[in-house]
């Protein structure tokens, strides 16, 4: 598995000063993609337990409002385990102190009706993020007034109000450039619950081609 690049101090990508972790490999070949180099697989450099290290020593900074996940695209099946390596060390490290957000071409009710059930990794990373920016980059709907997100059709979710209810929440104070309200920080108290068992059963090729 590979990442294209790690921003470590990046203001465009959520609220605060972040780090941005842009995974490679994505299959959804939107027109007008801002970071198209980033499709290939094979792009950039091989992720490891330095890569990890590398974020999370970024992440120290007390100005450092979290962690963002781009790509790429960070929830394709074979992009999972790298990602779920990647937030869980950095849950065990920062507990709920830091937010984690990640961007999706995948809409989050594909996810949740495909996804969590066939792959092993899906529900422990939504489980553990707090937003996600959801659905393809579409071009004709490019709206420079919106929040972290380029395309009108993009959501940004609350996660785990939005997993809890059952219904779409959205992400407080993302409408508009001008509705900013900063994310609330969580308590570490608040995470340990939230890891589950990850499934130990191979991911069937029929299965990952059903979640793409």
């Amino acid at each position: 598995m590979k990442y294209a690049d790690i921003k470590k101090y990046d203001i465009a990508n959520g609220p605060g000063v972040r780090v941005s972790f842009f995974a490679s490999g994505c299959k959804h070949a939107c027109p007008g993609c801002f970071n198209a180099e980033a499709r290939d697989f094979n792009y950039g450099k091989e992720f490891c337990q330095a890569t990890v290290d590398e974020v999370i020593e970024a992440m120290k900074p007390h100005y450092i409002s979290g962690l963002t996940l781009l790509g790429g695209e960070p929830l394709a099946p074979e992009n999972q385990p790298m990602i779920w390596e990647l937030i869980h060390q950095v849950r065990l490290t920062f507990g709920g102190f830091k937010s984690i957000r990640c961007f999706s071409g995948f809409t989050y009710e594909f996810i949740e009706k495909y996804m969590v059930p066939r792959l092993p990794y899906t529900d422990n990373i939504l489980s553990n993020a707090d937003v996600l920016v959801d659905g393809k980059w579409v071009e004709k709907l490019k709206n420079l007034n919106l929040r972290f997100r380029g395309s009108s059709n993009q959501r940004v979710i609350d996660l785990q109000r939005t997993r809890r209810t059952g219904e779409i929440v959205r992400a407080l104070g993302e409408v508009e450039k001008n509705k900013f309200i900063q994310e609330p920080l969580i308590t570490a108290e608040h995470f340990q619950n939230r890891e589950k068992k990850i499934i130990a059963e191979p991911v069937l090729e029929k299965e990952v081609a059903l979640a793409m």
